[in-house]
């Protein structure tokens, strides 16, 4: 009687497929964990930018000078680098009565993130000019503009 060693060429290729789903799986779920991080670790540092904006601005009862060049002189935020995206404005608006943190060139699922609910520190989310709604109102590229507006 004769006896078989090691293993069928299908034996191997069904198990390099299953590798292969398993690891794609895994790269995925990576990915989506990396993201939702990412996405708090910018609503929390934006949270944060919102709150030193307030404690240096109250007192004056305006936020007129307000710049993100006048935050990282005084030592609010560490450099003038936006948090998200390619670009940022801070600004007062309505005379100096509200401000607002405009982030620009947002990627698509980040815009999304943004497009869901009215951070607590702000009043009003714009995303790309349009109030929030049911339609997140996201480009599919990485031309997503949002406006927090904060009195």
């Amino acid at each position: 009687m004769k006896t078989e060693y090691g293993r069928s060429l299908i034996e191997i290729i069904g198990v390099l497929a299953l590798t292969a789903i398993m690891t794609a799986g895994a790269i995925k779920l990576y990915s989506s964990i990396r993201t939702n991080q990412n996405h708090t670790i910018v609503s929390a540092n934006l949270r944060e930018i919102a709150k030193d904006i307030k404690l240096l601005f109250d007192m004056r009862e305006d936020y007129n000078g307000l710049s993100v060049e006048y935050l990282q002189k005084a030592g609010a935020i560490k450099n003038v680098n936006a948090p998200i995206g390619n670009n940022w404005v801070i600004e007062p608006i309505e005379d100096g009565k509200a401000f607002t943190i405009k982030l620009f060139d947002i990627g698509h699922s980040d815009c999304e993130f943004f497009a869901v609910s009215v951070p607590q520190w702000a009043t009003r989310v714009l995303v790309n000019n349009h109030d929030i709604d049911d339609n997140p109102h996201c480009f599919s590229g990485s031309t997503n503009n949002v406006f927090f507006i904060a009195e």
